[in-house]
């Protein structure tokens, strides 16, 4: 992966002794001219340099996630 990282938000993962949730977003995060995405890093352990899982959503996505995600929270 290629591209500018810029650092969004980090929280506490919830559940976990030191996990945590990043968020940022990637400037041409696969070559020259690829679109920019959204990135959200999902770490279980502290001090870690890459997330365990991680997922990005191009920006002509993230209202509909942000929607579904608001969705599934309701159902919980």
């Amino acid at each position: 992966m290629s591209g500018q990282v810029t650092n969004i938000d980090e929280m506490t993962l919830s559940g976990t002794k030191d996990g945590k949730i990043t968020v940022t977003t990637i400037a041409e995060p696969y070559g020259a001219e690829s679109e920019s995405v959204a990135s959200i890093g999902i770490s279980l352990q502290a001090g870690t340099d890459e997330p365990d899982w991680k997922v990005h959503i191009p920006k002509a996505n993230i209202d509909a996630v942000i929607t579904a995600l608001q969705e599934a929270k309701k159902s919980l």
